[in-house]
């Protein structure tokens, strides 16, 4: 069963994610975005058949591309496992 993240793994993991573009449009929740991402990958379910409380899943899907093209995946697992 999936867990949303709690308010101590996001504290660990809120730093490590890109900064917020100070101009143009706000991107979506980044927690939500997360979640939405984490529940994905943790079932291994389809992005369209993600939950729509996590937001569009076609934002999740591009924000987990962009996370593992900048190798913040990478980031987050060597902090997890220092």
């Amino acid at each position: 069963m999936f867990r949303e993240l709690t308010d101590e793994q996001w504290s660990f993991i809120e730093p490590l994610l890109p900064p917020k573009a100070k101009t143009g449009r706000p991107r979506a929740d980044d927690r939500k975005s997360m979640n939405g991402i984490l529940y994905v990958l943790t079932p291994g379910c389809q992005w369209q058949d993600m939950p729509r409380k996590y937001g569009s899943y076609k934002t999740a899907w591009r924000r987990n591309k962009e996370l593992q093209e900048k190798g913040i995946w990478e980031k987050i697992l060597r902090e997890v496992y220092k």
